[in-house]
């Protein structure tokens, strides 16, 4: 009950295939790694409340400036693990101080932003760990 209380309030928030909450889990999709790139890029590009900072496809990295609802910084790290299927993994923090916790928020964002490539590429699945 006690974590569950200081995990409100973290500031940071990074999906990995380790992480206990499914939802946070690292999303394998079925697709070429240029196709996914673009459609995250332009995801972030074509999204007002977001402004693409730096794009560095060799390292397969998005770092995206968030605006609303609250102000935070993203990183999206995609990867090709076989031809045919790329992994997509979030970090995302926030500076915003608030009384009922930003961890919430933070969830909920990352959350959106995989239903959205859900609903453009194959979803293979999440690694169980």
């Amino acid at each position: 009950m006690l974590d569950n209380l200081f995990v409100r309030f973290k500031k940071q928030l990074e999906t990995s295939d380790q992480i206990k909450d499914d939802s946070l889990k690292t999303h394998y999709y079925k697709a070429k790694y240029n196709q996914l790139f673009a459609t995250v890029e332009k995801l972030f590009h074509e999204d007002a409340d977001c402004l693409v900072t730096t794009v560095s496809k060799e390292h397969g990295e998005i770092a995206v400036e968030v605006s609303k609802p609250i102000p935070c910084f993203l990183i999206v790290t995609i990867v090709a693990v076989k031809p045919m299927e790329t992994a997509v993994d979030f970090n995302i923090s926030s500076e915003k101080l608030s009384l009922l916790g930003t961890y919430p928020d933070l969830k909920k964002r990352i959350i959106s932003y995989y239903e959205r490539i859900n609903q453009l590429h194959t979803l293979i699945g999440i690694k169980n760990s």
